[in-house]
């Protein structure tokens, strides 16, 4: 064979590689459009995408499981129903605190709980009014009103068969063991009032300046809160009443003159 020609069958096998490469390249090309075409298909007419995130739901969270409770309740803890009406403390009282925003309520007993009006308003008012409760803020003063006088909310004690029918409005399922909180009404268990809770550590003085602070808490817009750590003191808007966690016992939500807090509960 010629030089000429060797050149010349040599130019024409580089050519037809050239030309196999190039229609190679293209038919990927091809498939790969195909593939995103069958895919974007699947969007349109199955819609084959990635599952939206679930609504956030809005419903209050139900109550924990109480601890079991004595089949009868011994006669400290108060009658377990009552007549399901309320008589209203007769006196108002002083605003406590010395700055902030004015929030005033009302104070109600359960008829036929055996407890008088005045009397829990008295340590209600006693419990809201001392420097080291919500008005320690400096942003909150709060002031007891007498009567069904115009307020902000009501703070009820109401026997455990009340009590639950009453937090059940707001899908809170207390089983007659807890106090509660639903808008604009702080409703305290009288069992739990007049007896506490088992292996509280503390006098039932303390456990009542607890749950008023705690359920309040919630009027004013807190949520629940963890124990930080074994031996401190268990943040006001923990839920002591189903057990410290490790904690002790604390019943203010500032302590040292500081807002006491714990790990935020989801």
């Amino acid at each position: 064979m010629e030089a000429r020609e060797v050149v010349r069958a040599a130019r024409h096998r580089r050519r037809a590689r050239a030309r196999q490469r190039r229609y190679l390249v293209a038919g990927v090309m091809a498939f790969a459009g195909l593939v995103a075409a069958i895919g974007l298909g699947r969007q349109i007419f199955f819609h084959d995408d990635p599952p939206a995130p679930a609504p956030v739901s809005m419903v209050q969270k139900p109550m924990l499981t109480p601890p079991s409770q004595p089949a009868d309740p011994p006669p400290e803890a108060g009658p377990a129903t009552g007549a399901g009406t309320f008589a209203y403390a007769t006196t108002g009282g002083p605003v406590a605190g010395g700055a902030g925003a004015l929030k005033k309520y009302r104070v109600a007993v359960e008829d036929g709980s055996n407890q008088q009006p005045d009397t829990f308003a008295a340590a209600v008012e006693k419990t809201l009014g001392d420097p080291r409760s919500w008005t320690a803020s400096g942003q909150l003063r709060l002031q007891r009103v007498a009567g069904q006088g115009t307020a902000d909310f009501t703070i009820f004690l109401a026997t455990p068969a009340t009590s639950e029918q009453m937090c059940g409005t707001a899908g809170l399922h207390t089983d007659g063991y807890s106090s509660c909180r639903i808008t604009g009404k702080v409703i305290i268990n009288l069992a739990r009032w007049l007896t506490a809770v088992p292996d509280y550590g503390a006098p039932v003085e303390d456990y009542q300046a607890y749950v008023i602070n705690h359920e309040v808490g919630h009027e004013l817009g807190n949520g629940h809160e963890a124990c930080p750590g074994a031996g401190r003191p268990a943040p006001v808007m923990q839920q002591q009443t189903y057990g410290l966690k490790g904690c002790v016992a604390n019943v203010w939500p500032f302590v040292d003159g500081q807002r006491y807090s714990g790990p935020k509960v989801p």
